[in-house]
């Protein structure tokens, strides 16, 4: 990673402070490593997504950003539709959906 940007670690071991994070750390990884984009792709928009964080001094979280930066890149690709992003925001945000998983596809 570009430098200023290191995964967060303890004892070299990567954190994540809720599940969402890792899954959003590895669906990052997964997708790059499918073809779906070059990992430079994702450096570039999560250190853009850092910096403005910084210089607006947003108080999100590593992992927002992370989040963010996939969001764009897969609205970007064409791999996600905004209006999907929108319902699965809103169905998280309500509680009708939840980050466990019920192992029955929902």
């Amino acid at each position: 990673m570009e430098e200023g940007i290191s995964l967060p670690r303890k004892n070299g071991e990567l954190v994540f402070d809720a599940p969402w994070e890792g899954r959003a750390f590895g669906m990052a990884v997964a997708l790059n490593e499918n073809g779906e984009y070059e990992w430079s792709e994702f450096q570039r928009l999560l250190a853009a997504e850092i910096a403005d964080a910084k210089n607006s001094n947003d108080p999100s979280t590593y992992y927002e950003r992370w989040l963010a930066s996939l969001e764009k890149l897969l609205l970007d690709k064409g791999m996600l539709e905004a209006k999907e992003l929108e319902v699965r925001t809103s169905e998280y945000a309500s509680g009708e959906r939840d980050d466990h998983w019920h192992g029955d596809g929902s």
